[in-house]
């Protein structure tokens, strides 16, 4: 237990920021599950961390009710998003939430309530691994029980060819709306557990950068995949401590490896495990 604790002290930072960046990947995996390239996922995690912050900074609420108001409130800003966007795809998708995101830095870096370009500090410590780690497992359960129901083959349906998923009935703008703005949801889950687990906030802690990191999670994970998403979070954030001598050249490495995976294993880390157990002979 000694060891254990050590270990723990040493790298506890780590191992809750690998539970939020899992959130985060997850967030986005919820979109691409439906065929939307939404990269808006910094962005809502970035509004989510300054109104629970705020809420706890400025009027002291309770932990609970500032994360559930600023869940809430991503939920609220990916539906009013999902709204315009609904009848565009693709590139045109991506380009367009990518502005929503670069606007969301460019306000907050310029509210005084935000604290501005300095950030906001002094944020209450109040979240640690076992919530971190707690509100994954939870995530995990609502995902799972979602993939269980019609929701989830409307998803698939509307990912995989738009036009047949309204031949069989499925309404596909509603089935996007709702999947950005389960997105949104999670989201600003992580992103107001990242304000209260790291108590300092700044603009660019949620800008282009973080949407493309998270995006890179997804690949080398799987797109469709939300366990390959968490695998791809948790690999790519374990990496920079395992190169760390390599110093400079760690954004080569991982560039190298996103590299690798699109080229030798398109489906990212998820479809070489559905191979090894499609490979696995089962009993008669």
């Amino acid at each position: 237990m000694t060891a254990l604790a050590a270990f723990y002290a040493q790298h506890s930072r780590l191992i809750d920021q690998i539970g939020i960046n899992a959130l985060l990947a997850l967030s986005l995996s919820v979109s691409l599950q439906a065929g939307q390239l939404a990269l808006c996922q910094a962005g809502l995690a970035g509004i989510a961390a300054y109104t629970s912050a705020i809420a706890s900074m400025q009027y002291h609420w309770p932990l609970p009710a500032g994360i559930l108001l600023a869940v809430l409130f991503a939920t609220v800003v990916a539906g009013l998003l999902a709204y315009p966007v609904r009848k565009i795809r693709g590139i045109f998708l991506a380009i367009a939430t990518i502005g929503f995101g670069e606007i969301v830095r460019v306000i907050v870096n310029n509210l005084d309530i935000t604290g501005g370009a300095e950030g906001l500090s002094g944020i209450p410590n109040d979240v640690n691994t076992s919530i971190i780690y707690g509100c994954l497992a939870f995530v995990a359960v609502i995902l799972y029980a979602l993939s269980r129901t019609k929701f989830a083959l409307a998803v698939a349906l509307t990912r995989e060819d738009d036009a047949a998923a309204r031949g069989v009935g499925v309404d596909v703008g509603m089935t996007r709306f709702l999947s950005l703005a389960l997105g949104g949801a999670i989201a600003g889950l992580a992103g107001a557990l990242y304000a209260h687990a790291f108590y300092f906030l700044a603009p660019g802690d949620f800008g282009f950068p973080r949407m493309e990191q998270i995006l890179v999670w997804c690949v080398i994970g799987g797109v469709t995949s939300p366990l390959g998403a968490v695998a791809g979070a948790a690999f790519l954030s374990i990496l920079p401590e395992i190169i760390r001598g390599l110093a400079d050249f760690r954004e080569v490495t991982n560039g190298l490896i996103l590299l690798v995976v699109i080229l030798f294993a398109p489906g990212g880390l998820a479809a070489l495990w559905r191979t090894r157990r499609a490979m696995v002979p089962r009993d008669a």
